[in-house]
């Protein structure tokens, strides 16, 4: 657990995210987490709904993470494009509320998925981003 826990360290190193998870495929376990953020008490069961194949509910209905309603934008963890990305955006908790809502990126690095949730105002792009070059990195370190 210890090498999947550097990297939620590398992760929220520059500030652009507040919680990080990382989470096996094969096993849908949660393998790392940011100390003290929401995704670290994500259950096996909200894990099997983000990475099972059935994606109508997910789509109509949304997830959990760690008990933090969201809803899915853009859904392409098993498309064909290659792109293996889900965006999703957390739902306000209360109907009156004025807290915001925060953008999350989940990426398909195999053996891992990685799940990052951005900052107040960091957009879905950004985390994006952020999330490609990590799963680039994850890639290429287990082809060496």
């Amino acid at each position: 657990m210890s090498g999947w826990q550097e990297y939620i360290s590398s992760l929220m190193r520059d500030g652009l995210c507040c919680d990080a998870a990382v989470i096996s495929v094969a096993h849908q376990q949660l393998l790392a987490a940011h100390p003290g953020g929401v995704l670290a008490n994500m259950t096996q069961l909200e894990i099997q709904v983000l990475l099972g194949r059935n994606r109508d509910t997910l789509l109509t209905q949304g997830t959990t993470l760690g008990g933090l309603r969201c809803l899915v934008i853009r859904d392409n963890l098993y498309t064909d494009t290659h792109n293996y990305t889900m965006d999703l955006r957390t739902k306000r908790q209360e109907e009156n509320s004025d807290t915001c809502t925060y953008a999350i990126t989940v990426a398909l690095a195999n053996p891992v998925c990685l799940i990052l949730v951005g900052q107040k105002g960091i957009q879905g792009g950004t985390l994006n981003l952020k999330a490609f070059k990590t799963v680039r990195y994850i890639k290429n370190s287990m082809h060496q």
